[in-house]
């Protein structure tokens, strides 16, 4: 078949790759405009080796209009002339004459299980939420936010201590193959597709900075599955306070919940248990027991990642001191 693949970023280039492998042929790509963000110094955005690249290196013509879903990316859709749109993580809902303009319509690889987290970020909803298990699913391409029957899926496992970044990349490979496997079925006519759930569906809207702000008032393994849900992007982050100092803000990079004694304290407040062990009062667990979070790894404004006893080491902390947000009105209650 020829195909048109739509998609941006590190998801989707294994399927793009794996398509220009097949069987099928590749005659065009869909992807969002070039933008700075994302290329610039200190991001943490993953970036790989890029859409585009991939396409140009292959002599594949590429499209990058802000939006598809005018007649002129319809009308430039139509003209390439495909059998199939093969589309994942491209970030625009397709308007029902973009997926007219292919015989076959399109399908999406998102990477859920759905009909759990529709939407534009389920891998880090996924961790988030604490799910032990997650996965990639096929879908033939409706009007609404995917919700179209279900052509293929298949759950992996999520590992304990896995990022967002981590698992997305094992998905990624994941859906590749699910995708070529699903163009073969449909190329042969034997593609069946399953309606989805509606009463299971969950969302998984897209993230913003706000989306990494810590709650200390949550038990420690929220916690600990937020830091790892935002890598690695928008990362998680709170407010370190201490009296007579600013607000620093502090990016948590690792973090797991402490397995031993502490004394009662207000969620939020820090405590230096031993030389180099930085443990941060959580909230309490669903039987009312109070939870703690051990920092790992963290990043304070303006300097490198580091390791707690790094951090420690150059900033002594004082017996009062705590976390939470910017306002010093988010001070934990004695």
């Amino acid at each position: 078949m020829r195909i048109v693949m739509m998609g941006t970023g590190t998801f989707a280039e294994p399927t793009l790759e794996a398509l220009l492998a097949s069987k099928h042929t590749v005659i065009g790509l869909v992807t969002q405009p070039d933008r700075v963000m994302g290329k610039e110094r200190g991001s943490t955005r993953q970036v790989g080796r890029g859409m585009k690249d991939i396409a140009v290196e292959r002599h594949i013509p590429v499209l990058q209009p802000e939006s598809i879903n005018t007649p002129a990316g319809a009308a430039a859709l139509k003209d390439l002339n495909a059998d199939l749109l093969v589309v994942a993580a491209y970030g625009q809902i397709l308007s029902k004459d973009v997926l007219a303009t292919t015989p076959h319509g399109g399908i999406n690889v998102h990477a859920s299980l759905l009909p759990k987290y529709r939407g534009a970020a389920p891998v880090a909803w996924a961790i988030y939420h604490g799910e032990s298990e997650t996965g990639v699913t096929v879908i033939k391409m409706s009007v609404s936010l995917d919700a179209g029957d279900m052509l293929a899926q298949e759950k992996i496992t999520i590992g304990p201590d896995e990022t967002a970044g981590e698992l997305e990349a094992r998905l990624a490979q994941l859906g590749a193959r699910l995708a070529v496997q699903v163009a073969d079925q449909i190329a042969a006519g034997t593609a069946h597709g399953l309606k989805q759930d509606k009463s299971l569906v969950s969302k998984a809207p897209k993230l913003t900075k706000e989306h990494g702000l810590i709650d200390w008032s949550r038990p420690a393994e929220a916690v600990c599955n937020q830091v790892r849900a935002m890598q690695p992007w928008p990362t998680a982050y709170t407010f370190l306070h201490q009296p007579g100092q600013a607000p620093l803000r502090v990016i948590v990079n690792r973090a797991r919940p402490f397995v031993g004694q502490c004394d009662p304290a207000p969620c939020g407040r820090v405590a230096v248990a031993q030389p180099g062990q930085l443990l941060v009062a959580g909230g309490a667990t669903g039987a009312g027991q109070q939870t703690v979070v051990e920092i790992l790894e963290l990043q304070p404004s303006g300097k490198r990642r580091m390791s707690a006893a790094d951090f420690l080491r150059g900033r002594p902390l004082e017996a009062t001191a705590w976390l939470g947000g910017e306002s010093p009105d988010s001070r934990p209650q004695a």
